[in-house]
């Protein structure tokens, strides 16, 4: 081990994630391209751990929706429950919506404008998806320790939930 590295980073992380099939419903070909290399990377390079859990990860995390909420269900890698969070998603509702209405824009945009004017709107995008995941990681500061590019990519999931095509 390197000097600086954090000895239990590998125990701190998410190994498996899911997202739970009642929740997205069906959809295209390229929405489940999407959701696959969202937890792809998100699986790649994470720092997740549910606080107050005496007892080391690594962790596995079914995301879903439930009574228009976010269900957050953690367990260890052996599939023993950790625990599960319940989130509203009034707070979410907003950033989502706003987020997705840009994405149409942008991929408009990637068909019919110009170089700088996808730049901007790509911009926007990102700015948008940056103003959920902190809102996400505000949500979460009291039950999961993340860091932002974690939270990022866990705003991305929540995203991948209300995708339709």
């Amino acid at each position: 081990m390197a000097d600086g590295e954090d000895p239990h980073a590998d125990t701190r992380r998410l190994v498996a994630v899911r997202l739970d099939p009642a929740s997205i419903g069906r959809s295209t070909r390229d929405i489940e391209h999407e959701r696959a290399i969202a937890i792809y990377d998100l699986i790649d390079e994470n720092s997740f751990a549910p606080l107050g859990d005496p007892h080391p990860g690594p962790y596995a995390l079914v995301v879903s929706l439930a009574d228009n909420r976010l269900v957050l269900d953690i367990t260890r890698q052996d599939g023993e429950p950790v625990v599960s969070h319940h989130l509203s998603l009034s707070p979410l509702r907003r950033v989502v919506k706003d987020y997705f209405l840009v994405c149409e824009s942008y991929y408009d945009a990637i068909r019919r404008a110009s170089p700088s004017q996808i730049e901007a709107i790509d911009m926007g995008r990102r700015g948008l998806h940056n103003e959920g995941s902190e809102l996400l990681r505000e949500r979460l500061k009291d039950k999961v320790a993340c860091d932002f590019t974690t939270a990022r990519r866990l705003f991305t999931l929540v995203c991948a939930l209300h995708w339709k095509g």
